[in-house]
């Protein structure tokens, strides 16, 4: 199983957040967190740790304070004993986070706005960008094959070392170096597109959203 696990950003919960969630974290890390001025660069933060955190809680049944996350030298964050996979994404008001001890996941989020999408061209294939144009809502399809693409980057953890263009995403797969991932449109907001990627197969997705306060 796949555990989504998403919130929004909350002015109104930021004092019980601080009080009741960053608490059961390390003190230098508390000691991060409060040197922010704003709320909302300090959600940011450590809202996506706090899903990670409940979801290891709830899911697992285990202490996730007892795991240390590490980063790979392109910055991928990720367990130690690599008992749970995981990846967070956010954008806008919305942090997803997902997880699974079955199979090595990447996630992305993107909020649908206004922009010019000419910009972007040079990060898609002919075919993709074809596509896109022909599309009778560019703009939704702009950000699906986006959301696509970077869970997939997500995923494979080399980041900007592999072009968005070198991959060509084709019927929900695509082709990294000879490995193969699939893709799957995660439906969470009407104002965001949403997508997970995984290495094997996976039809098992569990969604949830959290309140925290």
């Amino acid at each position: 199983m796949i555990y989504i696990y998403y919130s929004y950003l909350s002015e109104e919960n930021h004092e019980s957040l601080l009080k009741n969630e960053l608490v059961k974290f390390p003190a230098d890390y508390q000691e991060k967190i409060k040197r922010y001025r704003r709320w909302q660069d300090a959600q940011l933060s450590f809202l996506g740790r706090i899903l990670l955190f409940k979801g290891i809680e709830e899911i697992y049944k285990d202490d996730p304070h007892d795991k240390v996350i590490k980063h790979t030298k392109y910055n991928k964050p990720y367990f130690d004993d690599n008992s749970i996979w995981f990846n967070i994404s956010h954008s806008g008001d919305i942090f997803v986070c997902a997880m699974s001890n079955k199979v090595e996941i990447g996630i992305d989020i993107e909020i649908v706005t206004d922009i010019e999408i000419n910009y972007f061209k040079s990060q898609f294939t002919d075919n993709e960008w074809h596509k896109i144009i022909l599309n009778h809502n560019k703009k939704e399809a702009f950000f699906d094959y986006w959301t696509q693409k970077e869970a997939v980057i997500k995923l494979n953890g080399h980041g900007l070392t592999i072009p968005l263009k070198s991959f060509e995403i084709f019927d929900n797969t695509t082709h990294i170096n000879g490995e193969k991932y699939y893709l799957q449109k995660i439906k969470i907001d009407n104002q965001y597109k949403c997508c997970l990627s995984f290495k094997e197969y996976f039809n098992e997705i569990s969604i949830k959203q959290i309140q925290i306060n």
